[in-house]
């Protein structure tokens, strides 16, 4: 997986330093209480589907079982009515609350959080997005609403650096671009109280940050294998997964606190909550981090045991994990979990191989 993002700002285009100038000086000039959007190529770009952000369970049964034209119509006549929250709207929140903390230390900086509103909705639907956005008092002025297209194509062109949806064929789709993405879960009923000044984000580790070379070993070989090889290649560090990426693009923002000298104060912390076990396998991934130079808050080795009950302790607006056994325990015990569609992983299932359907008859359907 590769950076989207230019890391040296120096290096951006002329031509687009040009096409930015006239819009920014214009926006500048107009009074408002209302905080501008950075600039991308410094921004760290979160990409949100209406379906993640807003409840529309109702209305995607309108367009399923009556169609396009009656979708449209009755988000028209229900424009004036605010959308529910859905389950990435905590973390948009805390996002914002971030944002808030960098503007009080750095006024002018334009290293913040950007939110996109990604969807393939109509134009004719944005009226009540964009009412329902203004309702909850969001900092989202970015729109992508693309006709009943796939909008993975503007991924790119948006900067993103993480795109959450629930339609896990666009995210595979956008993880195959070399795109960090999740598809996401509403948590169980179980109420889990998430912080309103710190955003927590917790990663898997294989497959997830980390690529899924040493996971393939497991699932082929077994675990003995699996901590041979990890104890052999300690020192080696381990590729970079999907969504290492945005774990840099955190890393970036918390350094900008603890510049500030308010490491203990930071309002983003991360986590690794992996099935590893830290006295057999745990020394690479420690060592790949630092390789990579970055730092992770809070390490647990569960050594295989279920990630449900650490995880609601941990309460974090975000869960990312490769497994969808993993994440529906994370579900049943109310975390917000998002599934990264990545790796060997996606051919097993509570570790039994999922049968695959025959190549050769597929083809002759």
């Amino acid at each position: 997986m590769s950076e989207i993002k230019p890391t040296d700002p120096a290096a951006t285009n002329a031509g687009e330093e040009k096409d930015w100038a006239a819009p920014k000086a214009f926006f500048d000039s107009l009074k408002t209480r209302k905080p501008r959007p950075p600039k991308p190529q410094y921004a760290v770009t979160i990409a949100v589907s209406s379906r993640t952000l807003f409840n529309m369970v109702a209305e995607r049964k309108i367009y399923e079982e009556e169609g396009v034209e009656k979708y449209v119509t009755f988000q028209q006549e229900h424009e004036n009515q605010p959308l529910m929250p859905g389950v990435a709207f905590p973390l948009v929140k805390a996002l914002m609350t971030v944002n808030s903390r960098l503007r009080q230390l750095y006024p002018d900086s334009e290293e913040l959080f950007d939110i996109v509103l990604m969807t393939n909705n109509h134009a004719q639907v944005g009226v009540r997005l964009i009412n329902s956005i203004n309702h909850y008092d969001l900092t989202i002025e970015r729109f992508c609403m693309t006709g009943g297209k796939s909008p993975i194509g503007y991924l790119k062109a948006y900067m993103t650096n993480l795109y959450l949806s629930k339609d896990g064929e666009k995210v595979t789709e956008a993880i195959e671009e070399g795109i960090a993405a999740a598809t996401m879960f509403a948590s169980g009923d179980v109420e889990n109280q998430l912080s309103d000044t710190q955003l927590k984000v917790a990663f898997d580790g294989d497959a997830v940050l980390f690529s899924d070379e040493s996971e393939i070993i497991v699932k082929q070989h077994g675990l003995d294998t699996f901590f041979e090889h990890e104890k052999e290649f300690e020192n080696k560090p381990l590729a970079q997964g999907p969504l290492k990426c945005f774990l840099e693009a955190l890393g970036k923002l918390q350094r900008k606190f603890y510049a500030k000298n308010e490491r203990m104060t930071c309002p983003i912390r991360t986590y690794l909550v992996t099935a590893r076990s830290a006295a057999s396998s745990g020394a690479r991934v420690l060592k790949t981090l630092r390789s990579w130079g970055l730092e992770i808050d809070e390490a647990l080795f569960l050594a295989g045991a279920p990630k449900g009950p650490l995880l609601q302790k941990i309460r974090p607006h975000i869960f990312f994990d490769d497994q969808m056994f993993h994440i529906e325990g994370a579900k049943e015990l109310g975390t917000i979990a998002a599934h990264v569609p990545y790796g060997i992983g996606q051919k097993y299932h509570k570790g039994e191989l999922i049968e695959q359907p025959d190549k050769d008859v597929k083809d002759k359907k």
